[in-house]
């Protein structure tokens, strides 16, 4: 476990759109140990925050038919201006979804889909830091784009947050395709989020999206619980060298990922 406090450009929340909320937060109390910190806030539409160890990890809202789809999860960027973000957002080819959206002395969020087609948030803080704890039970483990455009994911991510991204794998081979094309997102020194070329991996309809992956202590373990509390396994367990990874989804449908370090390095 270690403390966290994202650098510009890193993850900095994740929160999830629920068509059930009270039963998503059942489902996720179960698996990670989180809980409910307040009752449903009406200003901000009924929006709540879970909490790990007392200390705020992720969001939880209700679907509006208005709000776009239900039961998905959302990634924020830590950015510390927004409306210079919104307009180098543009500036590189992607359309703004949210305008900066002041939230009382909270923060401000904003919404943009990046020119691959994936919608990425991001949060100015204010009162708000976003979560502060990483690598532990319940708390985040890393952040993905999967990307049906890779280059031009690359080229937007690398503009708009000013990111250093490191190719591994085939890496830039633009005869290549598939998850060994893959980036990996610093923000400072470290890396906290990767881009997948995810073109060949979904269905055409399917389009860009970025995933998370929370830290458990025993995968195989937490994809059995999953199972017997009503939730779907996507990918079981699998060794990779950047650890234990499944991919799983609550019971009403909303997909997220489990990591679990690689052995000698929990």
């Amino acid at each position: 476990m270690s403390e966290y406090s994202a650098p510009v450009g890193a993850p900095i929340w994740f929160d999830l759109v629920s068509s059930d909320p009270a039963r998503a937060a059942e489902f996720y109390h179960e698996i990670f140990g989180w809980e409910l910190a307040t009752p449903p806030q009406e200003k901000f539409g009924g929006y709540q925050n879970f909490t790990l160890n007392g200390k705020q990890i992720a969001g939880l809202a209700p679907h509006m038919s208005e709000a776009g789809p239900p039961n998905i999860w959302s990634v924020y960027l830590h950015t510390a201006d927004g409306d210079a973000t919104v307009a180098a957002a543009e500036a590189a080819g992607g359309s703004v979804l949210v305008p900066p959206m002041q939230l009382e002395d909270l923060g401000s969020m904003m919404v943009v889909i990046d020119p691959a087609g994936a919608a990425i948030g991001f949060w100015q803080p204010g009162t708000h830091v976003g979560f502060t704890e990483w690598g532990e039970h319940g708390a985040p483990y890393w952040f993905e784009c999967q990307s049906k455009d890779y280059d031009a994911s690359l080229a937007f991510y690398r503009s708009v947050l000013g990111a250093r991204i490191d190719e591994i794998g085939t890496g830039g081979d633009p005869d290549a395709v598939g998850p060994d094309r893959y980036g990996q997102v610093f923000a400072g020194e470290s890396a906290y989020a990767g881009i997948m070329d995810a073109a060949k991996l979904f269905p055409p309809e399917v389009p860009s999206f970025w995933q998370v992956y929370v830290t458990v202590d025993d995968v195989a373990a937490t994809v059995k619980q999953t199972e017997a509390i009503g939730g779907e396994i996507v990918m079981p367990g699998e060794e990779t060298p950047y650890g234990t990874l499944a991919v799983i989804k609550d019971p009403l449908g909303a997909l997220i990922c489990l990591g679990h370090p690689p052995a000698g390095m929990s």
